[in-house]
């Protein structure tokens, strides 16, 4: 992990992400971009503001008065920071971004949101988690150090998963976090009996290379919930858990706002960090 990007509008949530990044890249040696999308309008760039001059050379400045204030932070002491205007109309362009810097990581924050506001418009967290090609850390409350002892890695276990299981084995050795994996059992017609869920588990583990897939399916734990959401939250609660790690399909459109996105709700509604990784 080298460089970690972090999305900001400049708002106290925004620095519960810098807070954590800024922990995570110096147990890491890792640089931290900053960056602001300026075509975003929020509440931090206001009418007034903007009428006191053409409004693209207003906000490119006032932006810049911003990062100086917003870096301007004992904990990023000893943490390489560079920071990165850009004119784009939506956080979903922060992927062309991520892949400009070469980044392995986004760390950004979210207070959540319920209703049809969140149906109908969505967060900039839930974009960046539909549209990022690499995983998205998205982090509610205030992190002075980012420490995480136990994790829970949350899959149905098919076989697209492999390498977000992969890709999650990896977070959780370079945290030297303890992976705790659950499968959510639910009624209707994704239900499975008790034989039927091994040997999908089964399965998973003997496309993964495991030497002993049998011994892997053991470990997995069988949780029997309503939702698949509330399973993850039990289970990440009975073990208090400091993350949860779930792999992300990129809905787009028509299909998100009926169907919406499990990833999307854990990562909106999770009160831990939460882990998205793409498939």
């Amino acid at each position: 992990m080298k460089t970690i990007l972090v999305p900001t509008d400049f708002s106290p949530h925004s620095e519960n992400a810098l807070r954590a990044a800024a922990s995570i890249a110096k147990n890491n040696d890792a640089k931290i971009v900053v960056v602001h999308m300026a075509g975003i309008k929020d509440s931090h760039l206001t009418k007034e503001e903007a009428s006191t001059a053409l409004e693209s050379v207003f906000y490119l400045k006032l932006s810049e008065k911003r990062f100086a204030e917003f870096l301007d932070k004992s904990y990023l002491e000893g943490v390489k920071v560079s920071e990165v205007i850009r004119k784009h109309k939506s956080f979903t362009e922060l992927n062309d971004v991520a892949k400009e810097h070469d980044a392995s990581l986004i760390v950004m924050s979210s207070h959540g949101s319920s209703g049809w506001e969140e149906m109908l418009i969505g967060s900039n967290t839930e974009k960046v988690v539909r549209t990022a090609d690499i995983p998205v850390l998205v982090v509610k409350q205030l992190v002075s150090d980012f420490k995480i002892d136990t994790g829970v890695f949350a899959s149905d276990f098919s076989l697209e998963n492999t390498e977000a299981f992969e890709k999650a084995q990896r977070f959780f050795k370079e945290f030297d976090t303890v992976m705790n994996m659950v499968y959510v059992n639910t009624p209707g017609p994704d239900f499975r009996n008790s034989k039927e869920i091994d040997e999908v588990l089964f399965k998973f583990f003997e496309a993964t290379g495991a030497k002993n897939p049998s011994e892997e399916v053991s470990k997995v734990a069988i949780v029997s919930d309503y939702t698949i959401e509330g399973g993850i939250f039990m289970f990440s609660q009975m073990l208090d858990a400091d993350i949860i790690v779930i792999p992300t399909h990129g809905r787009r459109g028509l299909s998100h706002l009926l169907k919406g996105s499990l990833s999307e709700d854990i990562a909106n509604h999770a009160i831990v960090p939460v882990l998205t990784i793409k498939l």
